[in-house]
């Protein structure tokens, strides 16, 4: 792994990220940046001088990935064999307002250039996907149900995604397909029915986490008589949603709406009993939360 501080390790470590899989990710995104080699705007311009910048809120938001972007900056100083600092003025789930300073940097010119885009890029969209799962968790702030992610994440940030999602304030689903079973349509449609597609699964690992997708009622009787955890209540209406809860809560059996969910139906939804709410949205379309970098 490409040396960073060891407290920028440590910070990275306590938030649930592996800084290993932190320090690939960001050594794809130089190479993508730099895949000719050099910035050639910036070396034609700059020599050796040094400057400071802060990266600041235009919008207001709540904030993910500023270690992220402190590594992207000791990643490149590492790479050209620079001195660099990184001082952060507002942490990882912090609501931020516009003209708030999240950072300061300070180096050379040449490193801190070519590093922007890569830190605005990553501290972005990290932050636009915490802003979003924000404004779910804030809608039902009244109620018992939360929101949680699904895997519709960019594909190679599947880890940073779910990391903001938790900066957030929301809750983390699968992170991938080895950590539950999820049976839907197309698995039911293969196995014959929703009970011999749990009997599979249950036959071929006994031990895992089953969670079954319904879009009727009659589904979520056959589920809950199969025995399963969770059911999710896909594309149903809140009608149908309060009567699945009603057949799954006295058996024990979670219930996750999913399909179809937007904010303004965040606590009507929630009034139906449901555990969860599963928000695609929050990941695979939530637009960035702009963040610049100013300098001195």
């Amino acid at each position: 792994m490409t040396a960073l501080p060891h407290d920028l390790v440590r910070t990275i470590s306590e938030r649930g990220l592996d800084p290993d899989l932190v320090v690939r990710t960001i050594e794809a995104c130089l190479d993508e940046d730099l895949r000719g080699g050099t910035d050639v705007t910036t070396e034609s311009i700059f020599g050796g001088a040094a400057g400071r910048a802060d990266i600041r809120a235009r919008q207001n938001g709540c904030l993910a990935g500023v270690p992220v972007a402190a590594a992207v900056l000791h990643v490149l100083a590492n790479r050209t064999g620079t001195n660099v600092e990184f001082t952060t003025h507002h942490d990882d789930g912090t609501r931020v307002s516009p003209g708030d300073a999240v950072a300061t940097v300070s180096g050379p010119l040449r490193t801190l250039l070519v590093a922007e885009r890569t830190m605005l890029n990553l501290a972005n969209h990290l932050s636009g996907v915490a802003t979003a799962t924000s404004q779910w968790v804030d809608a039902l702030a009244s109620t018992d149900t939360k929101v949680r992610d699904t895997r519709k994440t960019v594909p190679g940030l599947r880890d940073l995604d779910k990391y903001a999602v938790r900066c957030g304030g929301g809750l983390n689903h699968r992170m991938g397909l080895s950590d539950a079973a999820l049976v839907k349509d197309n698995h039911i449609a293969a196995a014959g029915s929703l009970t011999a597609a749990v009997e599979a699964v249950r036959s071929h690992q006994p031990d895992i986490v089953c969670e079954v997708e319904c879009d009727t009622v009659d589904q979520v009787r056959e589920a809950v008589e199969a025995g399963v955890t969770t059911i999710l209540l896909d594309n149903m209406d809140d009608s149908l949603m309060t009567e699945s809860v009603s057949i799954c809560r006295p058996r024990g059996v979670i219930t996750e709406a999913s399909g179809g969910l937007t904010l303004d139906r965040a606590k009507d939804v929630a009034a139906t009993g449901v555990d969860y709410i599963a928000v695609g949205v929050i990941t695979h379309s939530a637009p960035v939360l702009d963040l610049g970098l100013d300098f001195d």
